[in-house]
């Protein structure tokens, strides 16, 4: 099973199994162990995983972390846990003082659902206010679990997190910002639109409040504008793909009468061999077809009528010879003139579809 495959059933049983737990203790053993076990960590090894890591604060001994993440004998990630109904949004004071007296330069806060990431982009040895990434066992996508794996102990560097990590939090502020804004214009926002396109006068309350409904209105048909024209790409994507799939399983043959081309030479070959039948057979009997690899030539202008074959196509030219039961045997040909060495085989085939006098 794979990383992601691993942390969605994760979520599916922690959804599922919620309800029977009913303490913070035991969401650490149901939720929080699985996850970073799921992380690629040893929870019952205290070389990988220290639960009631002590993380003493000065004159106050005897402070203890709830798990801390081990590599090289020092803490690279503090782990705080709280029960899984618990808002995270009061609790995240008791990881900032914790941060700065150990070496750990991650922490995470979670309830087993929510697991908010943190580090120190603001100050050095300081752990930030706001996380750097959220991730959200009720909400797992993509991009998410991407930005998870990187804590995985088999992907773990910390330099590559930290080097990402600022970005995803600015990202992600801006993120709830936009998303605040369209729901909720502030004055500010709706004014500075409003400016670059009201040539009526002040902007008065009035003109701002309605200038607010419009601005919402307007997030809300581009942001549809935008799902339409990704839908009509992802359909178009499709029906493009679904004819290369046809395609594939139905691979148009190109007409081989496209590719055939009848040459002088085996036009040439068709004359003699009519020549040396116009004595026992009518002339017009006497026909042929073209075809990719031979020149046939018919009696009747029937395929079940076989006279000879010319294979003029390679460096060796050969005719073929049919008998009474219609066996073909080939014969190399030096020139086109010997084909007349073939009269008798060339006569006797035709009596055979004609023994009596030429008649059919």
């Amino acid at each position: 099973m794979d990383f992601k495959d691993t942390i969605k059933q994760l979520g599916d049983r922690i959804l599922k199994h919620r309800e029977l737990v009913h303490t913070e203790e035991a969401t650490k053993h149901s939720f929080v162990m699985p996850f970073l076990q799921a992380l690629g960590y040893d929870v019952f090894n205290p070389l990988e995983v220290v639960p009631e890591f002590v993380a003493d604060l000065g004159i106050k001994k005897g402070e203890k972390v709830d798990y801390a993440i081990m590599k090289d004998g020092h803490p690279i990630i503090l782990v705080e846990c709280k029960h899984w109904s618990a808002n995270l949004d009061p609790h995240n004071s008791q990881l900032f003082r914790y941060f700065h007296t150990t070496k750990a330069k991650f922490s995470i806060l979670t309830n087993g659902f929510e697991s908010r990431f943190y580090t120190d982009l603001d100050e050095q040895n300081k752990m930030d206010e706001k996380p750097f990434f959220v991730f959200d066992l009720n909400d797992i996508r993509d991009n998410h679990l991407e930005e998870l794996k990187k804590f995985h102990k088999a992907y773990f560097d910390s330099e590559t997190i930290v080097s990402t990590a600022s970005e995803l939090k600015y990202v992600g502020q801006l993120k709830a910002l936009m998303q605040g804004e369209f729901n909720n214009p502030t004055p500010d926002f709706v004014r500075h639109f409003a400016k670059q396109v009201y040539n009526a006068g002040i902007l008065t309350q009035r003109v701002l409040d309605q200038f607010t409904q419009l601005t919402k209105k307007s997030f809300q048909f581009y942001i549809n504008d935008l799902i339409t024209e990704r839908l009509k790409s992802a359909l178009q994507k499709e029906e493009v793909d679904q004819a290369s799939i046809a395609a594939l399983e139905n691979p148009v043959v190109e007409d081989d009468e496209n590719k055939i081309v009848t040459t002088e030479e085996e036009l040439e070959a068709f004359r003699i061999v009519r020549s040396i039948l116009r004595q026992h057979v009518p002339v017009q009997k006497v026909t042929y077809r073209d075809a990719l690899s031979y020149f046939a030539i018919l009696f009747d202008d029937n395929n079940r009528k076989p006279v000879c074959r010319m294979y003029f196509n390679t460096s060796r030219k050969y005719i073929g010879l049919f008998d009474a039961e219609k066996n073909e045997t080939k014969k190399e040909l030096n020139s086109l003139d010997d084909i007349f060495s073939h009269a008798d085989a060339l006569v006797q085939v035709v009596l055979n579809y004609a023994p009596k006098g030429g008649e059919a």
